[in-house]
């Protein structure tokens, strides 16, 4: 049986990527198709931790959160983990992998974060052995409309929702192709209603893979 397709959804904070996943996942099982959603930081041990660090229940010495380059190792082996347990074993069935976030994430938020122009270079090679996605999308959403977003959550900001930071990633997202060059990359207007967006979503895997929703 013949690999399936790996699609990854990419966007800042509050841009959707979760709930658009889903969406689409949706839509594809529709069409018989054989789906399964996925996510980094992924269930995984490694993962698991990363969210315990992101919401500041574990922290490094003095309170502290970790450093970038540590942050960019833990997101690399929660990846390789991710895709040996459960990205290759579905796409080996044929099935379609949709993932909330990938190594594109760690491009973007490790090298914003770092201030270190060699960063994204030192991130992709970190990365080098993790499976390249057939199509990543990215939802393209305004910083200040995400913003507004995540304070309706009514959560606490976890470790990279401060606002410029998040402008600045909006910024890297829209520039993603030129980071991961090779990788089919396609921006996705993320305003609008959710079934707006999944229409566009949608219209982006027909346009790659017909065979998916023509």
């Amino acid at each position: 049986m013949a690999d399936g397709r790996f699609i990854v959804v990419e966007g800042i904070d509050g841009a959707g990527t979760t709930t658009q996943a889903h969406r689409v996942a949706d839509r594809l099982r529709k069409r018989g198709k054989m789906v399964r959603v996925t996510r980094e930081p992924s269930d995984g041990p490694i993962g698991s931790m990363l969210r315990l660090v992101l919401s500041g229940r574990i922290s490094a010495p003095g309170g502290r959160a970790p450093g970038w380059e540590t942050m960019a190792l833990l997101f690399a082996a929660d990846r390789l983990d991710h895709v040996s347990a459960e990205i290759e074993p579905f796409l080996a069935e044929g099935g379609i992998v949709i993932s909330d976030r990938y190594d594109a994430s760690s491009l973007a938020y490790q090298s914003v974060t770092s201030g270190d122009k060699h960063a994204v270079e030192w991130i992709r090679q970190l990365n080098r052995f993790a499976r390249r996605p057939d199509l990543t999308l990215v939802l393209d959403l305004p910083a200040d409309m995400a913003a507004v977003r995540r304070e309706s959550r009514g959560e606490a900001a976890q470790l990279y929702e401060q606002h410029e930071v998040q402008r600045a990633l909006s910024l890297f997202y829209r520039d993603l192709a030129s980071h991961i060059p090779g990788d089919r990359v396609a921006l996705v207007d993320g305003t609008g209603t959710m079934d707006e967006v999944t229409a566009r979503i949608a219209s982006s895997i027909g346009d790659a893979f017909p065979e998916l929703l023509p």
